[in-house]
């Protein structure tokens, strides 16, 4: 699947060679951790990403997996701090609506997770729960994707 928007920015799925400039742009990989490295690194491979990206490289990327109740499920939003409030983590999501191959698709982030909130909610995702106990202190709000966006209505 590849979209591209008139702003120069393409939407597709990462190659397994993909995994290294991903986890470049990834806060917390790039950061040392390599258990993050190595889940990006894996990502990659099962061919689960969806990377945005421009000529400088990539911008930001998504992880959609199918295993959340047989649904689908956005494991990983990232958009690299120089690439964001340019509409990529939209058009993220809208791939990964594009991308869902269940009747369903579900994301889920912190309570102080205020950015992706606003874009969550922007995108019109509709908050459908809440679960403590993932993190000490930081409950975990789950939405589901508009219907009309998941599978061949995504894009």
């Amino acid at each position: 699947m590849d979209i591209h928007t008139p702003g120069g920015i393409l939407v597709r799925t990462a190659a397994p060679s993909d995994w290294s400039a991903i986890a470049g742009i990834d806060t917390i990989a790039a950061a040392g951790d390599q258990g993050r490295r190595a889940a990006v690194r894996r990502w990659c491979e099962e061919g689960l990403v969806l990377v945005a990206e421009d000529r400088s490289g990539p911008l930001g990327y998504g992880v959609v997996e199918h295993t959340f109740f047989e649904q689908g499920f956005v494991t990983m939003l990232m958009v690299a701090d120089g690439a964001r409030r340019r509409g990529v983590g939209s058009l993220l999501l809208r791939a990964a609506g594009a991308a869902c191959t269940a009747p369903k698709l579900f994301t889920s982030t912190n309570v102080s997770n205020l950015p992706m909130q606003r874009l969550l909610g922007r995108e019109r995702w509709r908050a459908v729960g809440l679960l403590h106990g993932l993190d000490d202190s930081d409950p975990e709000l789950f939405f589901l994707c508009p219907p009309e966006r998941v599978g061949a209505g995504g894009s």
